[in-house]
């Protein structure tokens, strides 16, 4: 930070300013760097500094007045100015070399009324951080950075504030290209091969974030390179390994830094020379009798090194990747064995050490000393109980030792030890064969041949996949077609009538499904197998399917319909337009709950229930619901019975209603004319007929409830004469329509 103070002082003495520059943000700790202005320096002056951006004042030493330097107290009445501009630029230019003098100069262009002096209190601000302060009565102020470094890149932006009055400039980019040059350190000067090589490389007065970048230096090849970035450090450390063949190493390294989307590099580091040594030499690897043999001979390998300790030390032969053999703590490591054709190839002699590892290698061809022998069968696919006969040879070759086998997953099987095998198979002889030979100790074998031994297959049988030799309207119809001896592969054909609808190839059964089944259809189904035996194709029995048709609308009716008198005879009729029988009804009463009051199965596209005797309990709500084997429960319309009084009931009602009046109205009657006695004659002649209507009346209501009783017994009698007979509502023969819901 900064501070800057003018001193109150006699008329000789120059205006002065003391400037204190901290190069790192304002509360930071950097060096403290001070200038003057003008005149004198000042720093030997005692006092307390108060610091702040806009009021700076210095106590002064006992004798001497302080003066602040606040611009407001130096504005008087009638001093008027304003800033015109406050520009910020960068001395020799805004790219600048690093390590080469930088000039930061604040510049203010101001207006005044009249000539007078004008304190200004100069800030400077890189990326928002405040890097120097100044206070002068000149109209600008430079910022000095006597080596700029690639820190010092950055926003500048400068700050004037005099008379209570404040401006700022523009921000101006600084660039400060190059970088210092990086200091590399190794932590070994001389190393071992199999070792790693541990550096340091450190960029000073740089500030991080930044990338290093470490090369290791081969005579005659290109630098490997490792790459870090520290986000917080300006050095960075890594490993490199000592390899095979590394004698003499440099290494160096240098630095980059990320600027405005660009990047920007230092110059390569010092080298630093490393010296390899060798822990062992590079091994030899020995063939005998010699690297071109015969089949049957024996081959010996010999790896052999020199090491200068013998620990942990390892020797390993290998040939294709296949590690053959290994020593350990050893200097030399054996190998011996038959030569084959396979023993061709490249041989590997590695021998390792920590992480260092040499290798040599050799390449050793073997001689073929016969060829690989051919079995033959007389024929490769025969029916069960034929002959076969599996022959061994060798083009061009008669001594050898010949064997016929068969292959099995617990190991191969020996049959014959000659080069002709004959045998009458089975089924179970199905499978492959193998011959081999055997000259001096080398043993080849032949490339199997199959043999494929077929039973004939047994008549088919054709089924539905559900159990049932029926299916559903609409529903698909799935076969299947099982063989149950035969060997696989059996070729499968399905057939609709006379027509081939599928063909389908499996081991010991197929299946078809047939989509399209018609409520007409009659053609039955059949199939047929066959396989590689010459008995030919067995085709199974015909299947007859039967479709069964779901229910379509169910209706129910009954006879009387609405109102049933109470005690007489009701019928209900349960119809289906379309279904499959049997058919089974059932018709239902709503309460509470549905009750079931009757149930029946018929083979009729209807059903008839007799009710006997209705009683007011039987009022409510009927459906039926009809199902069959489609397992569709199709219910009907509901219809609503209710359960009246007989008509006879009536009659009785009406007649103890009558007879009553008129006794009521008699007893009225009588009860008046005792009140007057002058009538008694008159009363008693009246009394007497009366008598005799009263009987007339009672003989004419006995009469009506015998006509009425007479009456609802005909009609009783007439209803079950109807009901005896089976008709239905569109029955001709019946003149009574049957209503319906």
């Amino acid at each position: 930070m900064s501070s800057c103070t003018q001193l109150a002082q006699p008329s000789s003495w120059s205006s002065t300013c003391l400037l204190v520059n901290r190069k790192t943000d304002f509360f930071g700790e950097s060096q403290v760097h001070t200038a003057t202005a003008e005149g004198k320096d000042l720093a030997g002056a005692s006092g307390l500094f108060h610091k702040t951006r806009e009021n700076m004042e210095l106590d002064s030493p006992p004798g001497r007045p302080a003066v602040s330097c606040k611009g407001s107290e130096l504005y008087t009445q009638g001093r008027v100015f304003t800033f015109n501009t406050v520009e910020i630029n960068v001395q020799p230019s805004v790219k600048v070399k690093n390590g080469a003098p930088m000039s930061i100069i604040c510049h203010a262009d101001i207006s005044k009324s009249a000539d007078f002096q004008l304190k200004h209190n100069f800030t400077i601000f890189k990326d928002g951080k405040l890097v120097f302060m100044a206070v002068s009565d000149k109209d600008d102020a430079r910022y000095e950075v006597p080596m700029a470094r690639s820190s010092d890149t950055g926003e500048y932006e400068c700050t004037v504030e005099a008379g209570g009055k404040t401006k700022s400039s523009n921000s101006l980019h600084v660039w400060v290209t190059g970088m210092t040059k990086p200091i590399l350190t190794a932590e070994k000067k001389e190393v071992l091969e199999g070792e790693v090589v541990k550096l340091r490389c450190e960029l000073p007065e740089e500030v991080p974030p930044l990338y290093f970048y470490f090369r290791k230096i081969k005579m005659n090849s290109t630098p490997k390179e490792k790459y870090v970035f520290e986000a917080y450090k300006n050095y960075s450390e890594v490993e490199f390994s000592v390899e095979e063949g590394d004698n003499i190493l440099q290494f160096d390294c240098f630095g980059k830094r990320h600027v405005q989307r660009e990047f920007d590099s230092s110059e390569h580091s010092n080298k630093t020379l490393v010296t390899v040594r060798e822990p062992f030499i590079k091994p030899t690897l020995s063939v005998k009798p010699s690297r071109n043999i015969t089949e049957g001979d024996r081959i010996q390998l010999e790896c052999s090194t020199v090491v200068a300790r013998m620990r942990d030390i390892e020797i390993i032969l290998q040939k294709n990747k296949t590690i053959l053999n290994s020593v350990r703590d050893e200097k030399v490591l054996k190998y011996s064995a038959v030569a084959t054709l396979e023993d061709s190839g490249e041989y590997l002699c590695k021998v390792e050490q920590g992480r260092a590892s040499k290798s040599t290698k050799v390449n050793v061809v073997v001689s073929e000393l016969f060829p690989k022998p051919t079995l033959a069968a007389s024929m490769n696919k025969l029916d069960e109980n034929r002959e076969l006969t599996l022959s061994c040879s060798i083009s061009g070759f008669q001594r050898a030792k010949f064997s016929v086998l068969r292959r099995n997953s617990n190991g191969d099987v020996l049959l014959e030890t000659s080069r002709n095998l004959t045998m009458r198979v089975s089924v179970n002889d199905t499978g492959s064969y193998i011959c081999k030979a055997e000259v001096k100790g080398i043993v080849k074998e032949s490339k199997p041949i199959r043999i494929n031994v077929y039973a004939p297959v047994s008549k088919p049988t054709l089924s539905v996949v559900s159990g049932l030799p029926e299916v559903v309207l609409g529903k698909p119809l799935q076969l299947i077609c099982r063989s149950a001896r035969g060997t696989p592969p059996i070729t499968f054909k399905f057939y609709k009538g006379n027509v081939t609808k599928e063909t389908v190839t499996n081991d010991t059964y197929a299946t078809f499904l047939d989509e399209n089944v018609g409520q007409n259809d009659k053609k039955g189904y059949k199939c047929d197998a066959r396989n590689n035996h010459s008995s030919g194709v067995k085709t199974s029995n015909i299947l007859n399917v039967t479709v069964v048709v779901p229910i379509r609308n169910a209706s129910l009716g009954s006879i009387p319909y609405g109102e049933v008198e109470e005690g007489s005879e009701t019928a209900f009729l349960c119809s289906v337009k379309e279904g499959s029988w049997p058919i089974h009804f059932r018709i239902f009463r709503k309460a509470d709950r549905d009750v079931l009051v009757f149930e029946q199965s018929e083979h009729a596209d209807r059903v008839m229930w007799r009710k006997g005797t209705m009683s007011r309990q039987d009022t409510g709500t009927y459906y039926c619901m009809a199902s069959n084997r489609a397992n569709v429960d199709v219910k009907s319309h509901p219809i609503t019975i209710s359960v009246i009084l007989a008509s006879w009931q009536k009659g009785v009602i009406v007649a103890f209603v009558l007879i009553s009046i008129a006794g009521a109205v008699t007893l009225a009657l009588w009860w008046f004319l005792c009140k007057k006695k002058k009538v008694l004659p008159w009363l008693l002649t009246r009394q007497v007929k009366n008598w005799q209507d009263s009987t007339m009346m009672e003989t004419t209501i006995q009469d009506l409830t015998l006509r009425v009783l007479r009456w609802s017994t005909l009609k009783l009698k007439y209803q079950r004469l109807i009901l005896t007979k089976p008709f239905f509502p569109w029955d001709p023969l019946v003149d009574l329509p049957f209503p319906h819901a």
